[in-house]
């Protein structure tokens, strides 16, 4: 086999060389994948392939593992939604000279409360779904058409967004996109609701085209500044959270957009964006950055795109003609790319067959690695890729690593743990204040509070689970301890790794050494 090509990612403090394992290119849709292709396809379409997944899909063909892959995608969750983010009928805070300071403060704390058990279900639906492609797709739209709950507020709409995105996951793109456009959490969190006749607002016209779907520089001011008009009186009703159009706040005057002059509305707008070749151009080159290479070639990507647009924007194209592109299998493609936090946790938990009794914990794990679910940083989402690894993320990775392989010891691996004192470690229940999280003047310092009960939440989430290296490792193929350490390594690392491997060492070591090689890092 050929030599791989050497990846290099670096932060101020550390320095990884990562060397590709060589594989053969595949030449056709019917060349039946091996071992390591149908865990490529299945790392890359998923969280973390088990064995079992892995020898499923190998035998069959680049076509027929796509084909699966894609027809066994649900439109729903399988993961029953909590309660309490069901049961409110209204989305408006108290306010008014009715509403006292506690009430208010009490919705905050409602719709913090709400948010971490919509992180916490979403892990669950990501850990435990049939179809691991469907979140990643969800998770792509997330980081595409993006809100964040910090400007959204109720945690109810971001639960409507998010089921929108999985039931148009593997859909239409066209459909998608004028569902998320009457999105009562993008209305809100674009401003959406300011947007009226007379004094338009122009941030959902502007990301609509620069993130959604053109790309930036692919329009004029002028087109943003029209189409804005178009979107007025596209709003919410306040107490059911429902869109609505006020037509008294729409401006239905003429408007030129992309030198096309009439009476535009939201939807004809959207539909002048999804005529131009750029979207399909644009759309599919994040695809590809999501699932085949951070550099698109752009000859395929053009062909592709115009696939993608012929079918009337069909997902299922696009992403069928990538993951059964050569490309796609290419030798320098594999283990370019770096597991988003998300990825790392649910991955790791499947493919170590872990099953916490509670997935909070581990959406806080995520959240410290710097993927804090529902709340992307700003517009344009995370950047992912490289920048997923710096000095502090890296340091929460292995510490997340090591403490799921090391037991219950956690000074032995360095965990970051808060100072003792009663804290709250359940999401439900009420303790009281350690002298470690009070102001200089007395009073509750809440950030404290709220950062001591998320490293509590986590430690315990990580003491929940237990792994016993023995126990997984005498489930892979292989009579003889060699045999499962390389059945091992060709499941859980995409490359060669990058640091020697002590092949006396019991199997939890061993195991271990491989979660925290740097090759483990990569997908």
């Amino acid at each position: 086999m050929a030599d791989g090509v050497l990846r290099q990612v670096a932060a101020s403090m550390f320095m990884v060389v990562f060397v590709v394992m060589a594989v053969p290119a595949l030449a056709s849709p019917e060349t039946p994948l091996d071992y390591a292709d149908a865990r490529h396809l299945l790392a890359r379409t998923g969280f973390g392939p088990t064995d079992a997944e892995v020898r499923a899909f190998t035998g069959l063909t680049r076509r027929a593992a796509v084909e699966r892959l894609l027809s066994d995608a649900p439109a729903t969750a399988t993961t029953p939604v909590p309660t309490a983010l069901t049961a409110s009928t209204s989305i408006r805070p108290p306010r008014g000279p009715d509403a006292s300071v506690e009430e208010r403060k009490a919705f905050v704390q409602e719709q913090v409360q709400e948010g971490l058990e919509l992180r916490a279900w979403w892990l669950q639906e990501m850990l435990t779904t049939p179809s691991p492609l469907t979140e990643r797709m969800t998770l792509f739209w997330h980081n595409h058409f993006v809100s964040a709950q910090p400007k959204v507020r109720v945690t109810r709409l971001m639960l409507q967004q998010n089921q929108t995105l999985r039931a148009n996951a593997l859909g239409r793109f066209d459909t998608l996109l004028h569902a998320i456009a009457k999105d009562p959490a993008m209305i809100v969190y674009l401003d959406g609701v300011q947007n009226r006749r007379g004094a338009p607002n122009e941030n959902f016209a502007r990301e609509v085209m620069e993130l959604f779907t053109l790309g930036e520089g692919k329009y004029r001011e002028e087109d943003i500044k029209e189409a804005a008009r178009a979107f007025t009186g596209w709003t919410i009703d306040r107490d059911s959270g429902t869109f609505v159009v006020r037509r008294a706040l729409h401006d239905d005057g003429p408007k030129t957009v992309f030198g096309q002059t009439g009476r535009f509305d939201g939807d004809a707008i959207l539909d002048l964006l999804l005529a131009r070749p750029e979207t399909s151009e644009w759309v599919v080159t994040k695809l590809w950055r999501e699932f085949v290479s951070p550099d698109p070639q752009m000859t395929e990507m053009k062909r592709i795109a115009l696939r993608f647009r012929q079918s009337d924007y069909e997902i299922k194209v696009a992403l069928g003609a990538l993951l059964q592109s050569d490309a796609f299998y290419a030798p320098e493609n594999r283990g370019v790319l770096v597991k988003s936090p998300a990825e790392l946790v649910v991955g790791t938990l499947r493919q170590l067959d872990l099953n916490p009794a509670q997935t909070l914990p581990f959406a806080l794990a995520a959240a410290q690695m710097g993927q804090n679910l529902f709340s992307p940083p700003n517009v344009k989402g995370w950047p992912g890729g490289e920048t997923w690894i710096n000095t502090t993320t890296l340091l929460a990775r292995k510490q997340f690593l090591e403490r799921l392989t090391r037991g219950s010891d956690a000074n032995a691996v360095g965990m970051t743990t808060p100072a003792p004192g009663p804290v709250t470690t359940t999401m439900e229940g009420a303790a009281k204040v350690p002298r470690q999280v009070l102001a200089p003047n007395g009073e509750m310092d809440h950030e404290k509070v709220r950062a001591q009960r998320f490293a509590r939440e986590m430690d315990r989430g990580l003491r929940s689970v237990q792994f016993d290296g023995a126990r997984w490792m005498v489930r892979l193929p292989g009579a003889a301890t060699p045999e499962r350490n390389a059945a091992a390594e060709r499941l859980l690392l995409a490359t060669e790794p990058q640091q020697p491997l002590d092949p006396q060492a019991d199997a939890a070591t061993f195991v271990r050494a491989l979660l925290l090689d740097a090759a483990y890092q990569l997908k």
